[in-house]
């Protein structure tokens, strides 16, 4: 049974309104004002929601939004008695699904509530189907309002389509792997393999057969030919993940591929040609191993023609409250089960040392333990972060960071936790306004 939010100060016409739509066949919960909706809303996401403009203690537009903001394909039927062009009009622009005058038909009503949920089942299953692609694709769980992320994200759709190597480089966790399969998906080579390997994962006595793939007899237990993850990725992408853990003899050997385009499968006197795009990545300083000797140097530039950093979580946490929708949707949590604003701004202090499969994780757990809908700040299981033993607020990497990088991540966390409101990040940054808006300016932050 469809459910309807019901929100009216009136009372005598709110509990006429509820009785009909329950006589045509909704379940309804009514709401005499703003604040009481917002409750019930939070409570349990409806599949309808009917509002008065007029509230008392809120305006309906106001409210509109607010759960416009939250669930973008919910359909909202504005009614008034002080109804104009100008306000249907902006009601409209504002993603109403249809504006009511008063006094208005019960059938009428009925028959837009009907329409107004065949609108919002039909985007729901659009939305599902959309990030079924995108899962397919690759490109699920790379939203992103975090500017440098987005940058990121532009560059990579801008070079997707050309031949040259790409380097991904970040912490574990980041998704580069994910970042990847959104290349190969924009890229001429689509419809060809995707193949991954992860080069740490493989004993040094095999990765050359995994790669290159071997011949019958090339050594003890090759009991039959076998194509490398090269010949499998003809005319597709090859990722190899982890680069940085190839040997010194395997560097060699990988960089003949790159400039040859052939490959010799270990124990055969013949090399076959291979069509591949190669991205690789890595957790390692590559241009510190290179300094160590431990990676090669001309192997560098050859598959750094395009480098793309990732950042890590801590460095986009405005990010963090539409990757927790998206895993909610990714382990099917049921409708109305959502984290309290409190439970998000714990999330947003979180380091998250393991990143967005950090993030994944405790998603997934806080689902499964949770004690109601409201998945509140106690609910959460996290680890606890080790202190600094200086007793300082924070720990400087070895490698040292740049204080304008902290400053920025410090005001768009701030702004993040105060849902925009520039006074309350102010207040949680212990700084005057006009100070924060200095800096807001001084670093591009909208």
């Amino acid at each position: 049974m469809n459910h309807i939010l019901l929100i009216d100060d009136d009372d005598s016409l709110r509990r006429v309104t509820e009785y009909n739509l329950q006589q045509g066949g909704f379940r309804v919960t009514a709401a005499a004002g703003g604040k009481e909706a917002v409750e019930r809303f939070t409570r349990e996401t409806p599949d309808l929601v009917v509002t008065d403009v007029q509230l008392g203690d809120m305006d309906g537009l106001e409210l509109l939004q607010r759960f416009k903001e939250q669930e973008p394909d919910l359909p909202v039927i504005v009614i008034t008695a002080y109804g104009s062009i100008e306000m249907a009009v902006r009601a409209m622009q504002m993603g109403a699904f249809t504006f009511i005058a008063k006094p208005f038909d019960r059938e009428a009503l009925r028959l837009s509530c009907r329409k107004a949920l065949e609108l919002g089942s039909l985007r729901r299953r659009t939305r599902t189907l959309t990030e079924e692609v995108n899962r397919l694709s690759g490109a699920e769980g790379m939203e992103t309002v975090n500017p440098a992320m987005a940058e990121l994200l532009e560059t990579a759709l801008r070079v997707a389509e050309s031949r040259a190597t790409v380097l991904i480089t970040g912490e574990s966790g980041t998704g580069k792997e994910v970042l990847a399969r959104l290349i190969h998906s924009r890229s001429k080579r689509r419809a060809g393999p995707f193949v991954a390997v992860n080069c740490a994962a493989i004993p040094d006595s095999l990765i050359e057969s995994e790669l290159f793939g071997h011949v019958k007899g090339a050594f003890t237990g090759a009991v039959r030919e076998r194509k490398g993850r090269f010949q499998s990725a003809h005319q597709g992408t090859l990722f190899l993940d982890e680069i940085g853990e190839l040997q010194p003899d395997m560097q060699v050997k990988f960089l003949r591929v790159l400039q040859e385009s052939r490959v010799q499968p270990v124990g055969s006197d013949r090399e076959e040609e291979i069509d591949i795009r190669i991205i690789a990545a890595t957790n390692r300083d590559l241009q510190q191993d290179i300094g160590d000797g431990r990676f090669r140097e001309d192997l560098y530039y050859r598959i750094s023609v395009i480098p793309l950093h990732l950042p890590p979580l801590r460095r986009r946490v405005e990010d963090i409250p539409a990757l927790v929708r998206h895993f909610l949707r990714r382990h099917e949590a049921p409708a109305g089960v959502d984290f309290s604003p409190e439970a998000m701004a714990r999330l947003q202090r979180y380091r998250w040392p393991g990143n967005i499969r950090e993030l994944q994780n405790v998603v997934e757990r806080s689902l499964i333990l949770r004690r109601s809908d409201r998945i509140e700040a106690g609910d959460i299981l996290l680890p606890e972060q080790p202190g600094n033993v200086t007793g300082t607020l924070f720990q400087l990497p070895p490698d040292g960071i740049s204080l304008e990088e902290v400053e920025r991540d410090l005001v768009r966390q701030a702004l993040a936790l105060g849902n925009g409101n520039r006074a309350q990040a102010a207040r949680l940054l212990r700084i005057p306004r006009h100070v924060l808006i200095y800096r807001m300016e001084k670093y591009n932050i909208t």
